[in-house]
């Protein structure tokens, strides 16, 4: 708690022009170096538990390298809490709101973008290698049936949507 009143102290002999403590949570984007994102987000989960700091949730979503979204309702508190982290490389300026993130927040079925008709590649699994073509596609399983090109007999296999890379896609 006493961490807490030095921040607000310090805010009020230097405002800023970014609202705080408005108790409206935004979204911050933490600039790191790449590759340290999860090394930086368990760093500031450290601090916040430590200092008792007013953040709400922490994301390091895969797709986003090199910056972390973390939902604060203290701006400047939270950018007190994350001086001297290591590859820390700053916070970006302003702030966001949760509908311009939520594509971060549901996954992308493993089956998106393939469609019957395409020709795949098998990454892992006893085909590997292999090209196939694609020849069902089952959404709530995300799984895959494919025919096998160097197969001497047309055999369907079925196999899980990350297995697969699409090397060509159906021409209409």
């Amino acid at each position: 708690m006493a961490e807490t009143h030095k921040a607000e102290g310090a805010k009020k002999a230097a405002p800023e022009d970014e609202p705080v403590g408005d108790g409206k949570p935004t979204i911050v984007v933490v600039k790191t170096s790449i590759g340290h994102e999860k090394i930086v987000a368990e760093a500031i989960a450290g601090r916040v538990k430590r200092k008792s700091a007013r953040v709400f949730s922490i994301l390091s979503p895969a797709t986003l390298r090199g910056y972390l979204l973390v939902e604060t309702d203290d701006i400047d508190g939270f950018k007190n809490l994350i001086k001297g982290i290591p590859k820390v490389r700053g916070v970006v300026e302003g702030s966001t709101g949760m509908g311009e993130i939520t594509h971060f927040l549901t996954p992308k079925p493993l089956v998106a973008g393939i469609v019957e008709g395409d020709i795949v590649e098998l990454v892992s699994g006893p085909f590997k290698g292999e090209k196939a073509r694609v020849q069902q596609i089952d959404e709530a399983k995300e799984e895959i049936t494919v025919e096998l090109f160097e197969a001497l007999i047309s055999i369907p296999v079925t196999v899980k949507g990350d297995c697969v890379r699409v090397i060509e896609k159906e021409e209409k």
